[in-house]
């Protein structure tokens, strides 16, 4: 059975153990996910309502990325346990001789770049999520405001441990370069994406105290 199929008990056991799959990275995944769904739901109450008959087809639009953005990331569950294999591995290799440890470091840089790519996607996927809830902020159902509020408030943690699960691999790879591209590349996203949740969340707070 996929990961992502458990049920919510027991995905949370599994996590829970000493099991090397899910980590940080699936419970990211999963965040994003329940943050986008969150904004679907809110686009779902907003659709055929008179009131927003002006907002209808943006937030169609919004819905149909959304659903494409949840997809994804759901997917990225089980794909982030898959990457994370071949780093469990590496770690297991002997290291006594020096062909031995050789081996070991190029098949850990491998293995460790691979287990970059899924976080790295969280990191992208959960920012076009992101931007999508400030588009959406001013055009839902204000019945259902608050829902945009914690959709934000999950997608911003999810980047934000997306970055995390990048940071720990790059600060062992030795490619400078790519550690570099992955680091500029990601830190720019998780900056402009946590600026748009606060600025999302301070909306939804001021709605709510009116």
């Amino acid at each position: 059975m996929r990961i992502s199929e458990k049920t919510c008990v027991d995905f949370v056991d599994v996590l829970a153990s000493k099991s090397a799959v899910p980590g940080g990275g699936g419970a990211a995944a999963l965040t994003g996910a329940i943050g986008i769904a969150l904004g679907s739901m809110v686009c779902n109450l907003t659709i055929g309502k008179k009131k927003y008959a002006e907002y209808e087809e943006n937030v169609k639009a919004i819905l149909e990325k959304a659903r494409e953005l949840e997809k994804d990331l759901i997917n990225m569950i089980d794909e982030d346990a898959e990457c994370f294999l071949p780093l469990s591995k590496a770690y297991g290799l002997p290291n006594s001789t020096e062909e031995e440890k050789k081996i070991k470091a190029d098949t850990m840089e491998s293995a460790l770049k691979k287990a970059c790519e899924v976080p790295i996607k969280i990191v992208k996927v959960c920012y076009e999520a992101i931007k999508l809830h400030e588009d959406l902020v001013d055009k839902g159902s204000r019945l259902a405001i608050s829902d945009v509020g914690v959709g934000v408030q999950c997608l911003r943690a999810a980047i934000l441990s997306g970055q995390l699960n990048v940071i720990i691999n790059i600060n062992s790879i030795k490619d400078e370069e790519y550690v570099k591209s992955v680091r500029d590349e990601v830190n720019n996203l998780v900056e402009n994406g946590v600026r748009i949740c606060d600025e999302v969340y301070k909306k939804v707070e001021n709605e709510l105290n009116k």
